[in-house]
């Protein structure tokens, strides 16, 4: 009699069979695709022929229990066959990793048992792998001998799949090489998995690797072994320790395998699921859907050696790359669509070739490039303009139907959304650095259940009974998949499930769709993921009316670019011509810029010709001939007013101070105590990447906000210096700025000490519970703290008389920055410049966590304020919450004031942070405050992500539909020739063609 246990995971089945004397006489590994009771039916009748008989057996993994509770076989919890296995196999081990499908988790087998596993969240396991690879169009193998060759690595986020590529998309799309991107993607895991899962815990001693990624992918192994500072080892079976551990824990209960097999119900109708009305109720919805949106694209225009003339648009977007080619009435002579697989400019040189080599004798008028590669497309091939999406979008959208007061353009990685009134962008909807809901979102679902996107398509338009999935992101949504297989749903069902879903996250998400709200009359719809037929028919159902699909509706991008060129008046192009697209030639070179503190890592593209065109920069320094002259910058002031605090050494013993959190606004105060009392203090100083790698594996929680996850980097910042005393108090308080009902700090701003001592329990913080906002008897609670536990010569007159000058030197900070905001503001609207108040925290200043968002502002030529330099401009902000801390307080009063101002060149944008559950009230609270005043809100969301392709787009979108409230106004109010460029200064307005065809 044999033991087998059976490994039922995410993605795979393992199976491993033990004899009598406990040896492993049969393995085995196959991928299930969501197909769990179809694949271990033919698992266990595999099984019974070759072992005929009765046999003891044991199921685990993460997809297990169901089918074990079917068939009354024992179950046991994946750990604890872990652990099972690794003290049989490997008794000497004290940390085991282990990297599934969709399942991380690591055991602490020493110092006390402890085991931490991922949630819903499937990021930095196998299948966030699988996914980059088949967004960088390589196998696995590939990927692993590419990452060897790497010269640089990239922040790329490994939350999930969809995260990820909103970062490695606008790298590929500016040059980075797969090399570097492969490491990249592999720093990423390593980064999830320890920053994620270790939870302060050191990894150390031995250290064993299992599972499918860590056992196919020795780069990630050496990519853990060089973060961990250890060599750890991947045993043989590192496939099957779940499985092995379930064989020798497999109960005396002998089964006979066939017969198990033959007992495994069908999928079809084994429980009730929440269901949606069917795509189409019959035939004849059908055949009516049809009759509306069953144009196709005119058939390219024949080839000839005719002299024809063609306005080029090209939109190098996120997941595709679209070329098309006007004729100059506007009627599209030639086009391609393709997957841009990180090659824009290789797909580009292949549409222009085809485009000569179609019409030798043709002649070109203008182009145009937009897209998240518009910059490296317009360096590679001398396109004439540059157009930001909204504009091209919009531009190809009214050229097929002029009175269009709708846009909303579903593309691979975002969702733009436009409210057209009075001939002009009024309104702009974004999605957020997440991609759920998107093209790759039913793309990542279509290969994970092992479906092209027609097919998919096809089953989705079939459903009977969709699942009702909500609008979940992808990561969470996998969870209702699994369980809608278990509950039989079939695979139409699901598919048009989660083409409802991405509708419903369009509409209630990122337009915040309120119910029984109109949209608009004249709706149009377009972006690739619309040319699905079932998101599509979803769409007009949720809306209940139907939509205008154009014929080129994932060609808009490029045809609006096209159009765009037309526009301005051209009339010969500087595009490259047949011969010199031939010539091409193209470099790539990483470089780190060292024109700033920020020393971004930039990709740098160049080309014959001397043509750069360089990514990855944050301001303009690195880019030459910047178009506009920089404009005044109080961030930057910020911290150059900050840095005036210094290290420096005192009589008395030093006292290190992390810059993170409240202590960054605070320093001022902080510092002048210390040092007006004869302390040394070192300061950690200004956050990077590499101090967050220094601290992440002390991270308690991979929950919390970027910002408190610095902090830990910049404790051992300050331990690596030899500080002994590291001061970091708790303060449930602010200071009362009479903007609020009270005045709080934020639960992680005011106790995340207590979260960094509990992962340091051989050494011990100074944090005592302080009360700055009372200033008549803080020197008497804090001259005791100092007497018990830094220092005991201290006397209560010199720490009164250094508190005195402590507040002094606060409030003079804070005045010097409202000081010098107000004098940029009064200059800017002398000269008619844009002024931009970027919100969010004191701590959004340090340029690892706002990532040059306030330079590429101030690159533009704009004014960037603060929420803290406007917010004494007004009273206390009336709002719909309870209005008690103080950072949010500033928020809602630095809305107010903009609201006030009704000056389209005064405009908002909100910083907020993955991971702030707060700021889920705070956008919402300074949406609707802007909004009732008919004001634009933009909000972008950061963490250690560095590349800014989407959140420039969103900035640029932002700027263009201030530009058209702008003419509005000057139009209403009879203004002068003067007009807002992008760059946000003023120009001359010239005489521009008008109408579309």
């Amino acid at each position: 009699m044999h033991r087998i246990g059976l490994d039922i995971g995410s993605t795979t089945i393992k199976t491993v069979v033990l004899d009598e004397t406990g040896h492993v006489c049969h393995t085995q590994y196959e991928r299930h695709f969501s197909r769990i009771a179809e694949k271990a039916r033919e698992v266990l009748l595999a099984l019974g022929k070759k072992f005929p008989g009765k046999h003891r057996l044991c199921i685990s993994g993460s997809a297990g229990i169901g089918l074990s509770e079917q068939l009354g076989i024992p179950f046991a919890q994946e750990v604890f066959a872990t652990r099972t296995a690794v003290t049989t196999l490997r008794p000497d081990a004290d940390v085991v990793i282990e990297l599934g499908g969709e399942d991380a988790k690591i055991l602490f087998l020493t110092g006390g048992t402890d085991f931490c596993m991922n949630g819903s969240c499937a990021g930095g396991t196998g299948a966030f792998i699988d996914q980059m690879a088949t967004l960088l169009q390589i196998s696995q193998d590939e990927m692993n001998a590419l990452a060897m060759n790497h010269e640089k690595l990239y922040p790329v986020a490994s939350r999930c799949g969809v995260f990820a590529k909103s970062d490695i998309q606008p790298l590929l799309n500016q040059g980075a090489t797969k090399e570097d991107i492969s490491a990249s993607i592999f720093q990423a895991v390593v980064s999830q998995t320890i920053a994620g899962l270790a939870h302060g815990r050191p990894i150390a001693g031995n250290v064993v690797y299992l599972g499918g990624p860590l056992t196919f992918f020795f780069m990630l192994r050496d990519t853990f072994d060089r973060n961990l500072h250890l060599e750890g080892t991947c045993p043989p079976l590192s496939l099957y320790y779940v499985a092995y551990g379930a064989a020798l824990l497999a109960a005396d209960e002998a089964f006979d395998l066939e017969k198990l097999a033959d007992r495994i119900p069908d999928l079809a109708g084994w429980q009730s699921y929440d269901s949606l009305r069917p795509l189409f109720r019959d035939r004849r919805e059908r055949i009516a859907f049809e009759d509306r949106y069953g144009q196709d694209l005119p058939e390219p225009l024949a080839c000839t050696d005719e002299c024809v003339s063609f306005f080029i648009g090209i939109d190098a977007g996120s997941t595709t790359t679209k070329c098309a080619a006007l004729r100059e009435d506007g009627t599209i002579a030639f086009y391609r669509y393709l997957p841009s697989g990180g090659q824009p400019v290789s797909h580009v040189r292949d549409f222009l070739l085809e485009l000569y080599d179609r019409y030798p004798s043709c002649r070109i008028l203008g182009s145009a490039a937009t897209g998240y590669g518009e910059d490296i497309i317009r360096s590679a091939f001398g396109v004439d303009l540059g157009v930001v999406e909204t504009v091209a979008h919009y531009t190809a959208a009214k050229a097929y139907d002029p009175d269009v007061d709708f846009i909303i353009d579903i593309g691979g990685q975002d969702i733009k959304c436009f409210r057209i009134r009075n001939g002009a962008i009024d309104q702009i909807f974004l999605n957020e650095a997440c991609s759920s809901g998107c093209g790759s979102f039913l793309q990542t679902f279509a290969q994970t259940l092992g479906y092209d996107m027609e097919t998919f398509c096809d089953h989705a338009l079939k459903g009977t009974r969709p699942v009702d999935l909500g609008s979940r992101c992808t990561v969470f949504m996998n969870s209702s998949v699994k369980q809608a297989q278990k509950d039989g749903a079939a695979m139409e069902d699901i598919a048009a499930g989660l083409a409802v879903s991405v509708v419903k996250n369009a509409l209630y998400k990122v337009i915040r769709l309120k119910q029984g709200q109109k949209l608009g009359d004249h709706i149009i719809v377009q972006g690739g993921t619309f040319l699905n037929d079932a998101v599509l028919r979803a769409f007009e159902l949720e809306l209940g009316m139907p939509v205008t699909r154009p014929a080129a509706a994932g060609l808009m991008g490029a045809v609006g670019a096209a159009l765009y060129a037309r526009e301005q008046g051209l009339t010969s192009s500087t595009l490259r011509t047949r011969d010199q697209v031939l010539a091409l030639q193209h470099t790539v070179k990483p470089t780190v810029c060292q024109g700033c503190t920020n020393h971004c890592r930039l990709t740098v593209n160049v080309f014959d010709g001397g043509k750069v065109c360089v990514a990855g920069n944050r301001c303009e320094k690195p880019v030459r001939h910047a178009s506009a002259r920089p404009g005044h910058n109080l961030y930057e002031y910020k911290r150059q007013q900050l840095a005036r605090f210094a290290s420096r050494k005192g009589r008395r013993k030093t006292i290190g101070i992390p810059l993170v959190l409240n202590m960054y606004e605070l320093l001022p105060f902080w510092h002048t105590l210390f040092t007006a009392l004869d302390f040394g203090v070192e300061i950690s100083g200004f956050s990077s990447l590499s101090m967050y790698h220094k601290g992440q594996g002390k991270i308690p929680s991979d929950t919390v906000c970027y910002p408190a996850k610095l902090a830990h980097g910049h404790i051992q910042a300050l331990k690596d210096r030899g500080v002994q005393d590291i001061f970091y108090p708790c303060l449930s308080y602010n200071v009362d700025e009479d903007k609020s009902v009270n005045h709080y700090n934020c639960p992680v701003v005011a106790y995340y000490p207590e979260s960094i001592q509990s992962t340091l329990p051989q050494e011990k913080l100074l944090m005592p519970y302080l009360g700055i906002h009372r200033r008549k008897d803080f020197a008497k609670h804090f001259w005791k703290f100092l007497k018990e536990e830094v220092d005991a010569t201290v006397r209560l007159r010199e720490v009164q008389k250094a508190v005195s000058a402590a507040y002094e030197a606060l409030d003079g900070y804070m005045e010097d920055i409202r000081n010098q905001a107000d004098v940029w503001l009064q200059e800017a609207r002398q000269t008619g410049q844009e002024i931009v108040v970027l919100c969010g925290r004191p701590y959004h200043a340090d340029p690892e966590v706002i990532h040059g968002i306030d330079q590429y502002i101030a690159s533009t030529g704009r004014l960037v304020l603060s929420e803290d330099s406007v917010f004494h401009h007004t009273d206390q902000a009336r709002t719909d919450v309870l209005n008690q801390w103080t950072y949010h307080a500033r928020l809602y009063s630095a809305a107010q004031w903009v609201a006030a101002q009704q000056d389209p060149k005064i405009q908002l944008v909100q910083m907020v942070s993955f991971g702030c559950g707060v700021d889920a009230i705070t956008g919402d609270e300074v949406r609707a405050i802007l909004e009732s005043a008919g004001c634009l809100y933009t909000q972008v969301k950061i963490d250690e992500i560095t590349n800014l392709g989407a959140v420039k787009i969103r900035l640029r979108s932002l700027f263009t539909a201030a530009k058209g409230r702008q003419t509005q106004a000057d139009s209403r109010t009879g203004s002068g020739p003067a007009v807002l460029t992008e760059t946000g200064q003023m120009a001359d307005q010239s005489d521009r063609p008008g109408g579309l065809a």
